[in-house]
């Protein structure tokens, strides 16, 4: 009996064992997935599938690598806002057409769309100290317009795309306006116990009660948490609670240690949100709660910008819910001319 129990444990930790070896030599196809099931690396339509004028852009990474992005103006002497947009980890930029169509339309704005290493047109394979390369490397190459106003640049991130636009704006302060991150998760280590509980034991940020012995062989962490705190430019937060993927509690984590230091966070709560449509579920509070910050933090002046309550003090962290947001837009649109 005793050595049946032996072997059935000894089994068991062979299979833990190749499972975990499996999972550390094939992690970069886990967080990174240039191409979804069923479809090609290429992209599936361009933007003038959608009556957007573009340019295509090839830039090269500081590490020489070959990178494409399609630069869509919402006309050719736009010189509103620039949005620099970071995708999820799945598909490519074409997939993000659609709702970059209708930011186009609501914010008034420009967008930089960027395609990682190993992503659609673009060379090489991705990688974190690759995709940071890229990132600095498109914030370089807007920076040099002279078609745009550099002053107005900011970053939008969703999930994967979050952590690089805060590694991003972190490291350029004076090149960012303002950062925006949607559904955005603490760290690729909490992560991996979210979709793999078995792992949280072995993997997990610095709130994880395991050993975590296994951090070290983690090729991509992206620890947002330990990067938002450190960017000094105004943050919003968007967050869906119906998020399948990142738990929502990451956001609001990430709020937490972003507004310990910056005084200039809003956070957004979309009750109905999923992770990839809290920008439909959202609807024009959505659209207009994005429209208000970037007027507010990417007009092109320098602002020192406050917020005062009925008792007079003075306050720039925000959390607002679904129904304090719906108050305070009908209060905004009667007060300002939203177009």
């Amino acid at each position: 009996m005793v050595s049946y129990i032996g072997v059935l444990l000894y089994g068991v930790g062979g299979i833990m064992v190749a499972g975990v070896a499996l999972l550390v030599a094939f992690q970069e196809k886990l967080v990174y997935v240039p191409v979804l099931p069923g479809l090609t690396k290429s992209y599936p339509i361009t933007p003038s599938r959608l009556r957007l004028g573009y340019e295509d852009v090839w830039l090269t990474s500081s590490d020489g690598v070959r990178l494409h992005a399609w630069f869509i103006k919402l006309f050719p002497d736009c010189r509103g806002p620039t949005i620099l947009f970071f995708q999820e980890n799945a598909g490519n930029i074409a997939h993000r057409l659609e709702m970059v169509r209708i930011m186009l339309q609501k914010l008034q704005c420009n967008v930089f769309m960027l395609s990682y290493r190993g992503y659609g047109a673009s060379d090489g394979y991705p990688s974190q100290h690759g995709i940071t390369r890229d990132a600095q490397a498109a914030l370089e190459h807007l920076a040099q317009r002279t078609d745009i106003d550099t002053s107005r640049i900011v970053v939008f991130g969703r999930s994967l795309g979050g952590a690089v636009g805060s590694v991003l704006t972190k490291n350029n302060p004076d090149k960012v306006a303002a950062l925006i991150l949607e559904n955005t998760f603490t760290s690729i280590l909490d992560m991996a116990g979210v979709l793999l509980p078995f792992l949280k034991w072995f993997i997990g940020g610095s709130s994880a009660k395991g050993p975590r012995i296994l951090n070290c062989v983690v090729r991509s962490p992206w620890s947002t948490v330990d990067i938002v705190g450190q960017v000094e430019q105004p943050i919003l937060f968007l967050s869906g609670l119906q998020d399948e993927m990142v738990p929502p509690s990451h956001m609001k984590t990430l709020y937490v240690k972003a507004a310990t230091r910056n005084k200039k966070c809003i956070f957004v709560e979309f009750p109905n949100g999923m992770h990839m449509d809290t920008w439909v579920s959202g609807g024009d509070l959505y659209w207009n709660t994005v429209r208000q910050f970037l007027e507010q933090n990417a007009s092109g002046k320098k602002q020192n910008i406050t917020h005062q309550s009925e008792n007079g003090n003075f306050y720039s962290q925000l959390i607002i819910t679904f129904p304090q947001l719906l108050i305070f837009l009908k209060h905004y649109h009667c007060n300002h001319s939203l177009t």
